[in-house]
């Protein structure tokens, strides 16, 4: 498998790896990965999200605020509660390929 490079612009821009290195820094939190992992199929409330993570609502509500301020979730009302959803696929993306390589490394594949 090749491996991804950076675009050659990318390389040297700081302001780049600042927002990178805050991006993972939010998906840092096993619960917040738990949340990214569940939004990749659709947009979920807070209840929803507490029953499908069995965590109860204050905790996943600060780890949506996290989300939502390093821009990895959006929040649309809906009513009178707000449904959140991905902001991009991207990330999905990123969780899924840390979540193969953590597996990968555990059962002793290079």
């Amino acid at each position: 498998m090749a491996t991804p490079t950076a675009p050659a612009e990318l390389v040297d821009d700081h302001a780049a790896h600042s927002a990178a290195g805050d991006l993972l820094r939010a998906l840092s939190a096993p619960a917040r990965v738990a949340i990214v992992l569940s939004l990749q199929n659709g947009a979920m409330c807070v209840h929803e999200l507490v029953d499908a993570l069995h965590l109860n609502q204050p905790q996943v509500s600060q780890h949506l605020s996290v989300l939502k301020r390093s821009g990895v979730v959006v929040g649309t009302r809906r009513g009178r509660e707000i449904e959140y959803a991905l902001a991009d696929d991207h990330v999905a993306h990123i969780v899924v390929d840390a979540l193969v390589h953590a597996t990968e490394r555990r059962e002793g594949k290079p």
